[in-house]
């Protein structure tokens, strides 16, 4: 046949020819209810930026609860003998100490000791492990394996759907709707309940620093879940949540964000632009008694000179988001120590917040933000100073309360 234009294939005829963004598996009951209609791409899936308004959305994570859909996330099954050594030398925790049925935030990092990308490890059974992270790794998953026969890499991602649901009210509503018993649930645990024709799996995690849960089913049953949420979460306030509002909690809980706090390895193009897990103030999970992984040896001798550049908790004086401040040692503006990458006036803090990367020998000094901001279209410099935070802006008791109160 020839090739002529009426005879080509459609592209939606070509299956390994993406025509766009895919809607997740909640995504019939999402879309309807998106009024904006403003979606981001999340690894291929539409993704809502925010369903009528943020700051709705936002507070309802902190006085009521929140449910984002979460099922674009990259989820890969680690499964066999070598399961627990393999992932034990790519990750910087000890994975021989993560017990059953929890969930344990990881990193793993280039020879170089420089971050590839951060996620949570699931660990199901002694031979099996979840992991969840932002983008896409098998190529890496595939490399790490290296010399471990013994373990299966499957990226599962299609295989679940994922919900978020956090707030106060988020564990009443898991009762509400049945799951008996979700209450006694700690901070990482996993959980499980049958469900419709099968299984839900319930871990006690979240990116919100707030008491939440995330909800982990088949793809079949994603609709009548969603349902069985809205017709029982009316009487506990919960609001669809978009990827906006999410970004406001996790700054005040003082988490990263890829890209955004940190520029995973793989993906860096100039040498310096990559970060190390003590610059991104992560030394608490490398642990060098485990024997080897990979980035040890980098990270031993970085650990040991001690200069690494250093992400802070900046609380910053006035109301104005220090978005992408450089930041000082002196309120001259003489001498730059480094820049902000995550900045945002709190409503539940009450103060204006941010993350700082600041070059380590200038870290226990004083710091200054030079911030400008508008004021009758008019751009206005403001020179602010900087007070250091050691723990997470925002951290309310309820999120570690077991078994958490009902509001």
């Amino acid at each position: 046949m020839p090739l002529t234009i009426a005879n080509l294939l459609k592209p939606e005829q070509i299956a390994h020819v993406p025509n766009g963004c895919l809607g997740s598996p909640f995504h019939e009951r999402s879309s309807k209810i998106n009024f904006s209609q403003s979606w981001q791409d999340w690894n291929g899936f539409l993704s809502a930026n925010y369903y009528m308004d943020e700051h709705l959305e936002y507070f309802s994570t902190r006085n009521t609860c929140g449910l984002l859909d979460v099922s674009p996330m990259c989820k890969y099954r680690f499964k066999g003998p070598d399961a627990e050594a393999m992932l034990n030398r790519m990750v910087t925790r000890d994975v021989t100490k993560h017990p059953i049925n929890s969930v344990q935030y990881n990193i793993w990092c280039t020879d170089a000791g420089r971050i590839v990308d951060d996620g949570t490890l699931f660990r199901l059974a002694d031979d099996d492990f979840m992991l969840t992270c932002a983008e896409p790794g098998m190529d890496w998953f595939q490399l790490a394996a290296i010399g471990f026969n013994n373990v299966e890499i499957t990226d599962m991602s299609p295989e679940l759907a994922a919900l978020a649901i956090q707030g106060p009210t988020s564990c009443a509503l898991l009762k509400a709707m049945g799951f008996t018993g979700v209450e006694n649930a700690k901070p990482f645990d996993i959980v499980k309940f049958p469900y419709l024709e099968g299984e839900i799996m319930i871990s006690r995690t979240g990116f919100t620093g707030d008491l939440g849960y995330e909800l982990w089913v088949d793809p079949k049953d994603a609709i009548a879940l969603w349902d069985h949420i809205f017709s029982t979460g009316s009487i506990f306030g919960v609001q669809p949540l978009g990827l906006e509002s999410l970004e406001k909690a996790r700054l005040e809980a003082g988490f990263l964000s890829p890209y955004v706090d940190f520029h995973p390895a793989l993906h860096t193009m100039d040498k310096g632009n990559d970060h190390s897990p003590f610059e991104m103030a992560l030394s608490w999970i490398v642990n060098f008694k485990k024997g080897h992984f990979t980035g040890r040896a980098a990270l031993l001798k970085e650990k040991q000179a001690g200069k690494h550049r250093r992400l802070l908790k900046l609380d910053i004086e006035g109301n104005k988001a220090a978005e992408s401040a450089i930041l000082y040692r002196d309120e001259a503006c003489q001498k730059q120590i480094g820049y902000v990458t995550s900045a945002m006036w709190s409503p539940v803090v009450k103060a204006n917040i941010a993350l700082g990367l600041v070059e380590g020998k200038y870290a226990d000094g004083p710091i200054y933000a030079e911030v400008y901001h508008q004021r009758e279209l008019r751009w206005v410099r403001k020179v602010c100073k900087c007070t250091k935070q050691t723990k997470p802006f925002w951290a309310p008791a309820r999120a570690k309360q077991t078994p958490p109160a009902d509001t």
